[in-house]
């Protein structure tokens, strides 16, 4: 599997409310607080102001154009900068979601938008991998990033048997198609992180290699080799892209599916230290500690007291791989 499909696969994604809305000028919606998750918004027709609470600058969206709002902060879409701004709980109804809402009765503006939760306790792999706010512009004409678009507003405006269903499906199909397009647009991009090194062509080999079989016993020779490039030239490169050395990211992912392990299965440490490169029950045990901050029977023993999240919020698991 591909490192995008691994860590959206181990994230577990969930779409919860999917919905669209026409305007007509002039018009203004503040949005809460999106907690930790992923807020998507797709414009369809019409212009409109997007502002990010602690982002500097706002950005005109027209149609066409895509955004995705990782940050879980509170954001202000608007027909101008002078509107006197509605909290978005007095237009949206969560009891009828998968619908078009329509203010000042529609004609000039439209747009879908999706949230997402994300599942898993380390949820921080990816949000914090992205900036804010990823604009992704129509320049290339992505039919199928259009298309997913279009079939989700034509499931809310004309509602049949499956549509909930249908929209669930669409809206992760949008959610990974915006993300490709973020990779394709990576040597614009400035950042940190694990999601930088798929957009580099000799970096994302190494990086699909680490993915594909975290259980073998992977060397910095073995993994420069992947990339076509030295042992010395793959070490700088790849840690100025992620942020930590080749053999610490791989132990770092390898503890992140443990982790799944551990809260989603049966498998005992017995069974999952060979799994995962381990010549041992202590040797995984130790590196185990080592970067989560506990011990495996520690993990499992507290998942359910809220423990992952407190090391989540000290930056104590990934801080620095992701």
């Amino acid at each position: 599997m591909d490192p995008l499909s691994n860590v959206l696969s181990l994230l577990k994604p969930h779409n919860y409310l999917s919905a669209g809305f026409e305007a007509a000028a002039p018009w203004a919606i503040q949005f809460p607080d999106q907690r930790q998750g992923i807020k998507c918004v797709a414009v369809t027709a019409g212009e409109c102001l997007l502002s990010v609470e602690g982002v500097t600058e706002g950005a005109w969206l027209g149609p066409g154009d895509f955004v995705l709002l990782p940050s879980g902060r509170p954001f202000l879409m608007a027909s101008r900068g002078d509107v006197a701004p509605v909290p978005a709980t007095s237009i949206f109804s969560p009891a009828q979601p998968g619908r078009v809402t329509r203010i000042n009765d529609g004609g000039d503006f439209s747009a879908v938008s999706s949230r997402f939760g994300l599942e898993s306790q380390h949820a921080g792999i990816l949000l914090k991998a992205l900036p804010p706010i990823v604009l992704i512009r129509d320049e290339r004409g992505e039919a199928g990033l259009r298309w997913s678009v279009e079939r989700m507003m034509q499931e809310m405006r004309e509602p049949r048997p499956g549509s909930f269903l249908v929209l669930q499906h669409l809206a992760h199909l949008l959610l990974v198609q915006a993300l490709r397009l973020y990779l394709a647009d990576g040597a614009k991009s400035v950042g940190t992180g694990w999601l930088f090194a798929l957009a580099d062509r000799q970096l994302s080999r190494a990086m699909n290699a680490i993915h594909e079989e975290p259980g073998h016993r992977w060397t910095l020779d073995a993994l420069a080799a992947r990339a076509g490039m030295s042992r010395s030239s793959f070490a700088e490169r790849f840690r100025q892209v992620v942020g930590i050395a080749p053999i610490d990211y791989l132990a770092r992912w390898r503890m992140l599916l443990a982790c799944d392990r551990l809260e989603n299965t049966d498998d005992t440490v017995s069974l999952i230290a060979p799994a995962l490169g381990y010549e041992s029950e202590a040797a995984f045990s130790t590196a185990f500690k080592r970067i989560m901050g506990c011990s495996p029977r520690s993990y499992v023993r507290d998942r359910d007291q809220g423990w992952a999240k407190e090391t989540e919020d000290k930056d104590v698991s990934l801080s620095l791989a992701f």
